[in-house]
């Protein structure tokens, strides 16, 4: 619980609101703020790197007090009497905040950087530490100030379950509703019966949304019982998933995603649903990595 949140910073207009919304977050969780500039893609933290030649002098200084002072003093004005310290390391930034996210509660970071293309609408930083993080990520995105309920993505696997105990976490922390959304669709199960029956593409659709509706409803009743106090919405959706998640990010102040739900290929670290949410919502997005 004493973890810090921290935060990516890399002087790009995104990185700064990233700042915003970390400060935001140590302070709900009363925990310090740790930011984090890496740079160039050699190993090694002050004091203890060797300067290059373009390190030295001003561009070395500039390196230590540009970027992060100013991240730090933004910090510092958006929420007075935050501890805030600063990490400035020479090295892969995707490698860096890998290491960092190891000692974190939760880390943020801004849906773009300096360093992407202008037709990329997500940076390699947030893709990367989605997958390979060792906590919780916050990618900042969306309309400004978001309000609204703390809205779930459910989908009833087992990986999704430490998306759904944060979620639950988070609206408890906020003071604010939960919206469990479980959106399905004919290909939810396939057919419900034996997947050697030739009839099986054959849904019997009020049996679906039965057990869709179970599946909803036993995920949510540990985590209800847990936290009484949080008023919770069960939504249960007949739609296309990701357009579903997509539309009721525009009413959220915030979307709790697992990082890989049911389907997709063995291996994959990162599903198309939370690719999408990262990607496209209208809020910021938490994606959720179970054990690893």
């Amino acid at each position: 619980m004493n973890k810090p949140v921290i935060v990516g910073v890399d002087g790009s207009p995104s990185g700064f609101a990233a700042v915003d919304a970390a400060a935001d977050e140590a302070r709900l969780r009363g925990v310090p703020l740790r930011i984090v500039h890496a740079f160039g893609n050699r190993p090694g933290r002050f004091p203890g790197v060797t300067p290059t030649p373009e390190m030295s002098g001003r561009g070395l200084a500039g390196l230590v007090h540009g970027v992060p002072s100013e991240a730090e003093e933004r910090a510092r004005s958006r929420v007075p009497g935050l501890e805030v310290t600063r990490s400035v390391v020479s090295g892969e930034p995707l490698e860096v905040l890998t290491i960092e996210s190891r000692s974190a509660g939760l880390a943020v970071v801004g849906n773009r950087g300096l360093n992407t293309f202008s037709s990329l609408l997500l940076g390699s930083t947030a893709v990367h530490l989605a997958a390979h993080g060792h906590c919780p990520l916050m990618v900042v995105r969306g309309r400004p100030s978001p309000v609204g309920p703390v809205l779930l993505a459910v989908d009833g696997s087992e990986a999704g379950e430490a998306a759904v105990a944060f979620a639950f976490a988070e609206a408890a922390l906020r003071g604010a509703p939960l919206v469990a959304l479980h959106v399905w669709n004919s290909r939810s199960e396939d057919a419900l019966d034996d997947p050697l029956d030739p009839m099986r593409i054959v849904v019997d659709v009020d049996r679906l949304e039965a057990a869709q509706r179970r599946l909803l409803d036993d995920t949510l009743a540990p985590h209800r019982a847990a936290h009484p106090d949080v008023r919770v919405e069960p939504r249960l959706v007949r739609s296309r998933i990701r357009a579903a998640l997509l539309r009721a990010s525009g009413e959220a102040r915030l979307v709790v995603v697992g990082a890989r739900g049911r389907g997709g290929f063995q291996g994959m670290l990162l599903g198309s649903v939370s690719q999408a949410l990262l990607h496209h919502a209208d809020c910021p997005v938490i994606v959720v990595r179970g054990r690893h």
